[in-house]
């Protein structure tokens, strides 16, 4: 039901909205006035204040700002309708407005301090209500609308009612939709299909403006690659129309191991160059971890037992190939042809080969399964310290020799991740940035830091990180960062290169006051001298 806001509530805003200036008086329309202003607003959903300490928090468990408020929307108007009173307050306000996904970023990038933030789920709460939530449609160009805020595993769920699934993935399916589509959304499928932002046919965003707009490669194009990939520059992504393929029942599973980089990558590349081939092909990097076939064996099934027995991994540095091909029951033998043919191609290490046979949905789901584990331990909610970076082919060796043979003597707290795309896979269009070779790495050090001290602490892995980082830049390794953690605009420059100029004008455009997503800190909202 619509309503305005209780004065009460009113009350409260005002008070938070003051200790989230600090005390600073500023040039500004009369305080009463600006509560007054959002007060009024008439919406499907409401503003709470209860919870901005939540909103406060993310993954990265690094970082917390705390909003003035949180809303709750119960349509796409309440986002509308809020960001564009944020917009009339004028350059004055220091209001700005964050969109809240699953809360999966890692340092502040979807926190509002003294700010707005969007709680995207209730915003697909609100659309499953209103029987507007997940739609699917088949045909010639089979597709599916999904609200922004629904989680991409509830999209698969729905999708795979009718046989069919998205193309491209990411390997954690809790995130929201219009999360990763504001970054990239990369797994082992990237390779054939590109990330998940080249698989997308329309979008409707809340631009800076309040504006509702409809856009698509067609329609308001300009909007529509810019908030692909825009860190939430542009736009608050409220749906999205993306491509869908069958979905097949069954995947084989498959890992094996090497000891040497190069033929490690090497057979990467031969993969992801050939027509037939994989499904999925991704890559780990295994640094002194005792009895990694041991483990494997509570999943996966070895080829030979014997050898595998055998098999040592204390103090190596090994690599993991990790593929699936996907099957439909009554396509099970041609399945193991296949994967013999492909399999018969690679040389791994013969004793390691592990497989397993698990439906589609189980793999794809597979790391959800891996985050009970750890909150059941306690192990979930701690800090992330990541580093994602994208390496060129040309300069991945060279960076493979100084990080794995030296900067990483020990095991790391977390996954490696190192899987090679294809630069013509993702559309050159969108906002992100990427390595300018047509193959490059994605690399990720997936850390976590459950200790205040030593090893396992957030001082470690941050030490660790700041030398791969200063090692690429200084040696010309020609990396960019993927999610990456920057807070000036200085960095951000350096990042976007040659395309700054246009992220910028788009920028103007769009969000010309710097409303939206200043977690990401690239544009500082303008406001008026402030007097003390």
């Amino acid at each position: 039901m619509r309503g305005a806001m209780k004065p009460s509530i009113v009350h409260c805003l005002k008070l938070l909205m003051l200790l989230a200036l600090g005390g600073v008086t500023m040039h500004v329309p009369d305080e009463d006035d600006v509560v007054a202003s959002l007060g009024a607003l008439r919406l499907d959903g409401h503003f709470s204040f209860d919870d901005a300490h939540a909103a406060a928090r993310d993954f990265g468990n690094r970082c917390s700002l705390l909003p003035a408020a949180v809303l709750h929307p119960g349509s796409v108007s309440d986002v509308a309708a809020t960001v564009r009173r944020v917009f009339q307050l004028g350059r004055s306000s220091p209001l700005t407005v964050a969109a809240r996904g699953h809360g999966h970023s890692l340092l502040g990038q979807s926190q509002a301090a003294g700010g707005i933030v969007v709680k995207m789920e209730s915003l697909a709460a609100a659309a499953a209500a209103a029987a507007r939530a997940v739609r699917v449609h088949g045909g010639a160009s089979p597709h599916v609308d999904a609200p922004g805020g629904e989680l991409w595993i509830n999209v698969l769920h729905e999708t795979l009612k009718h046989g069919l699934a998205p193309r491209s993935w990411t390997d954690y399916l809790h995130l929201t939709v219009g999360g990763t589509l504001s970054n990239a959304g990369v797994s082992g499928q990237a390779f054939r299909h590109g990330p998940q932002v080249s698989n997308v046919n329309q979008l409707e965003i809340v631009t800076g403006r309040g504006e509702v707009v409809t856009c698509s490669h067609e329609v308001n194009s300009d909007l529509f690659y810019a908030a692909l990939g825009g860190l939430g520059q542009f736009g608050i992504i409220t749906r999205a129309r993306i491509a869908l393929e069958p979905a097949p029942k069954m995947v084989r599973w498959i890992r094996v191991l090497y000891s040497d980089f190069e033929t490690f990558t090497e057979d990467q590349e031969k993969l992801i160059a050939s027509e037939k081939t994989f499904d999925y092909i991704e890559g780990f990097v295994i640094i002194n971890r005792t009895g990694i076939l041991n483990n494997w064996r509570t999943s996966f099934k070895p080829q030979d037992p014997v050898q595998a027995s055998q098999f040592q991994s204390d103090g190596r540095v090994l690599y993991c190939l990790e593929l699936t091909m996907n099957f439909n029951h009554d396509e099970a033998d041609i399945m193991e042809q296949e994967v013999g043919a492909l399999l018969s191609r690679l040389r791994y290490i013969s004793s390691t080969l592990f497989y397993t046979d698990v439906t589609y949905l189980g793999f794809l789901d597979r790391v959800h399964t891996s985050e009970l584990k750890l909150r059941a331990q306690g192990l979930w909610e701690v800090p992330h310290p990541w580093l994602n970076l994208l390496i060129p082919r040309s300069t991945v060796h060279k960076f493979a020799k100084e990080v794995f043979g030296k900067i990483l003597k020990d095991s790391n707290n977390g996954p490696i991740l190192l899987y090679p795309v294809n630069r013509t896979k993702w559309d050159n269009r969108t906002s992100v940035v990427i390595p300018d070779e047509e193959i490059f790495y994605l690399v990720g050090f997936l850390s976590s830091a459950p200790s205040s001290s030593g090893h396992g602490s957030v001082e470690h892995a941050m030490n660790l990180n700041n030398k791969i980082v200063d090692f690429c830049e200084k040696n010309g390794v020609g990396m960019k960062q993927y999610l990456a953690p920057y807070t000036t605009q200085k960095q951000w420059k350096a990042h976007f290169g040659a395309r700054w100029e246009t992220f910028e004008r788009r920028k103007h455009t769009y969000d010309p006051l710097a409303i939206l997503a200043p977690g990401q800190r690239i544009f500082p909202k303008a406001s008026l001298p402030m007097s003390l």
